[in-house]
């Protein structure tokens, strides 16, 4: 036995008195763990090849399959846990770097789970969202600080172009490449019916969505994968990649496997070619870099999108936001560090960045300290599991969130983390085309519906127990906010108020 034999994580469990050998597990799995063993007259599996999507277990119509944590360890040793040891293992026999997909998951502090809602009762009576108008409507953009009348006094129109939201939600950036074509029309589809916007991410946009282009923010990465005059006339808005929650300082890479057909053709790359984007943009080296590339996208479409910047949650995130704030882009997006991403190294994912909740507080102070928070709007994004993450979000400071994981659970996704292998069972983060026929975009559009539906129905009431009828009256309103378990620092920071004040 090799020295770096690592035991699988996990196990198939087969009940042998339930199994009837109907091969549908076989079938479902792309991984190849199961199959029929023609000898034994049975089903078998090879266990270190399974990524616990579930795939097999919702579909064996006697239930007869559970999929366990396995219960062999390592010696018990706090400090040199087994993961640890396993990932030391495999880097010993590959000489690679380790990549993981979607968001950070250690055991780290989750502060929208530290913040608790204020509510109302008696003095500022609460509202019947069910009774009485609820006002969810916002708008994305630069906001004038005073309002302007003609020589006959009627208000002079002095707004920059501006992104209309139905509810202050939106999917945020996935590229076409990294997740299928029925995983992109779903989110176009649902976004153009809720009246949000989904974004391209650093892909381009398939000649099929420029339909959708009213719901549609493009964006521009360092590797202007995709980036053409039509594509950036094609979307309601342009968004600027400058970095990313998941793997901040670093590029985008999307493996030469999925560069394959309309993702080659959209991309503007070779077929099998690994996409990978710089980490810098390579025009970008200041402030005044930046404004250049504002303006150039302005000018690229007629100044009639909002330009918006998009960062990662950083230490510095306040002092780069306010350079942001006059570069003359319109919105800023910042997105923190357990933000979902198709691929990124694991020591990046899991040891760089910070959490969007102190991120996005001190952005918010910082500009409006400065004086020039109307300069720009904020969209935050990493981690938004619930309405009330979106509610906490925006009384901290947001106009609205970017919602990517939860969005994709919502399409069937089972977060087994293996999006960067290319062979996603529930049709989502593949290009196979037999497992993306797997995601029917007519029933994952409507399940998106459903979700942000469902999220703008609970923000209403939670809105109307604080007595507040409206997205804008809750913006930046922390005092319907309070800590538990919070540290002076952390409280100072959030600028709210701890439980019981």
């Amino acid at each position: 036995m090799p020295i770096d034999f690592i035991y699988p994580e996990y196990e198939i469990a087969r009940n042998k008195d339930r199994c009837i050998a109907c091969r549908v597990c076989e079938r479902q799995c792309a991984n190849e763990v199961h199959k029929y063993d023609q000898e034994l007259k049975m089903m078998v599996a090879d266990d270190i090849k399974c990524v616990d999507c579930q795939r097999c277990v919702s579909l064996c119509p006697t239930r007869a399959l559970k999929i366990v944590k396995t219960d062999n360890t390592y010696k018990q040793n706090a400090h040199w846990k087994g993961s640890i040891i396993s990932e030391v293992y495999r880097q010993a026999g590959s000489g690679g770097v380790l990549l993981s997909s979607m968001g950070n998951p250690l055991d780290l502090p989750i502060y929208w789970d530290k913040i608790l809602i204020n509510a109302s009762q008696v003095t500022n009576p609460s509202i019947d969202p069910l009774r009485e108008p609820m006002e969810t409507k916002t708008y994305l953009g630069q906001r004038p600080n005073k309002i302007e009348r003609d020589k006959d006094g009627n208000i002079v129109n002095n707004l920059t172009p501006q992104l209309e939201l139905s509810t202050p939600i939106m999917f945020s950036a996935m590229s076409y490449g990294s997740i299928s074509y029925n995983a992109h029309e779903s989110l176009a589809r649902a976004a153009t019916e809720l009246g949000i916007y989904y974004n391209t991410g650093e892909g381009g946009l398939h000649e099929g969505f420029y339909k959708y282009g009213a719901n549609t923010i493009v964006q521009v990465a360092s590797g202007r994968f995709g980036v053409h005059k039509d594509y950036l006339n094609a979307g309601a808005a342009v968004e600027i990649k400058m970095g990313q929650g998941a793997k901040p300082g670093i590029g985008g890479h999307l493996p030469g496997a999925k560069i394959v057909g309309d993702v080659s053709r959209t991309r503007m790359i070779p077929e099998g070619s690994d996409a990978i984007s710089p980490a810098p943009h390579h025009d970008i080296y200041s402030i005044e870099d930046l404004h250049q590339l504002v303006m150039s996208l302005k000018e690229a479409t007629n100044y009639t999108k909002p330009v918006i910047v998009k960062i990662a949650a950083v230490h510095n995130v306040a002092a780069i936001a306010s350079g942001i704030a006059r570069s003359g882009a319109d919105i800023i997006s910042i997105d923190g560090f357990r933000g979902g991403t198709g691929a990124a190294p694991t020591r990046i994912r899991d040891n760089v960045g910070i959490p969007i909740e102190l991120a996005l507080a001190s952005v918010d102070k910082r500009l409006r300290d400065e004086g020039i928070r109307n300069n720009v709007s904020i969209v935050v994004g990493g981690s938004v599991r619930s309405s009330a993450d979106v509610v906490k979000a925006i009384a901290l400071g947001a106009d609205a969130v970017y919602i990517a994981t939860s969005a994709l659970l919502a399409l069937g996704c089972h977060l087994c983390r293996s999006c960067h292998e290319g062979r996603c069972n529930w049709g989502i983060a593949t290009q196979r085309p037999d497992l993306v026929k797997r995601l029917n975009p007519e029933i994952g559009y409507k399940r998106l519906v459903n979700l942000v539906s469902a999220w703008t129905h609970e923000i209403k009431e939670m809105m109307g127990g604080m007595g507040i009828n409206s997205i804008e009256a809750l913006k930046g309103n922390r005092l319907m906010l309070r800590g538990v378990g919070l540290n002076e620092k952390e409280l100072e920071i959030l600028g709210i108020l701890h439980a019981g004040e």
